[in-house]
């Protein structure tokens, strides 16, 4: 089965869901929230239903959502507590529609919240048996897509910073061996796109997407906002904003005050190399130039090789 081929399906079961119990007429319309080779999102209704990447392992999803479930005060609860149906072999969950991020609307973006979640997930208990964080593994990922891009184009000036700064990373971030101290509840794909104000349009911030949760390193969370910052794609404020919420709420990646770089330093150039590498296989696939935004990211690549 095809990507396109998920779409359908998935819209079928949605309105299964979202309309339980004899056939009747819905004048609901289905909008297509994300459609990718590795995830697709539709809504109806008030429902969402996603169908998680194929390869993924339902039972550690199962831990994943039942995380997610006990912890109302932190992530959009799930409508079940397991997967359901397959589609094409990937599992399938449920949840209440909640409204994202203004994209468009920088000045409302809500770091204090996004720092404060966080917080209040690092201090959560770990449920034995709770999966391992999926960040380091993500970002090999992201490396394995940049070298597939690489084989198929010719050689692009880009790509030597991001393999030297990949290369110079620790053994743990590059997910070849395991992680220091794995007894923290993790998000492990923190950004803005993962909040959500549940009840919609305008009850309280809570985080989404169950796919990398698990137990790790807790600065990773904090990572892609760090990288941002040290990129100058974050200004001083927004990451001041960020940091503080974090650490007011009583996060434990990070030392309560001064200087937070120690704890953050790894994480945060695992995400650049990360991102780095994304942006430059799109690159490629497109046969287009770096904009100015993914440059900034090799840039940052190259100067991690220098340091």
């Amino acid at each position: 089965m095809t990507t396109a081929d998920v779409l359908p399906q998935l819209t079928a079961k949605i309105r299964d869901a979202a309309h339980p119990g004899p056939a009747a007429p819905c004048a609901c319309g289905t909008t297509t929230l994300a459609h990718r080779p590795d995830t697709t999102v539709v809504r109806h209704a008030a429902t969402v239903a996603k169908a998680h990447a194929p390869g993924t392992d339902p039972g550690a999803l199962a831990l994943r959502l039942a995380t997610a479930a006990h912890l109302p005060d932190v992530f959009l609860p799930p409508l079940a507590a397991t997967p359901g149906a397959l589609v094409d072999a990937r599992p399938v969950t449920l949840w209440p529609y909640g409204t994202p991020v203004d994209p468009d609307d920088q000045g409302a973006a809500p770091w204090e919240a996004a720092g404060a979640l966080l917080a209040r997930l690092h201090r959560a208990p770990v449920v034995p048996g709770t999966p391992l964080m999926r960040g380091p593994a993500k970002a090999a990922h992201a490396m394995d897509r940049l070298h597939e891009a690489l084989a198929a184009a010719a050689p692009h000036p880009a790509a030597p910073a991001v393999l030297r700064a990949w290369s110079a990373l620790p053994a743990w971030a590059r997910a070849e061996a395991p992680m220091p101290g794995t007894l923290t509840l993790c998000h492990g794909d923190l950004h803005l796109g993962q909040l959500v104000r549940h009840p919609a349009p305008d009850g309280q911030w809570l985080l989404i997407d169950v796919d990398d949760l698990g137990v790790g390193v807790p600065a990773w969370d904090l990572a892609r906002p760090a990288s941002w910052y040290a990129c100058g794609l974050l200004s001083p404020a927004e990451w001041t904003r960020f940091l503080t919420a974090y650490r007011a709420a009583g996060g434990p990646a990070v030392p309560q005050d001064g200087d937070p770089w120690a704890a953050l330093d790894v994480p945060a150039r695992a995400l650049t190399v990360q991102t780095a590498a994304r942006y430059l296989a799109k690159a490629l696939a497109a046969d287009r130039p770096l904009d100015e935004v993914e440059q900034s990211l090799i840039d940052a690549c190259a100067r991690m090789v220098l340091e």
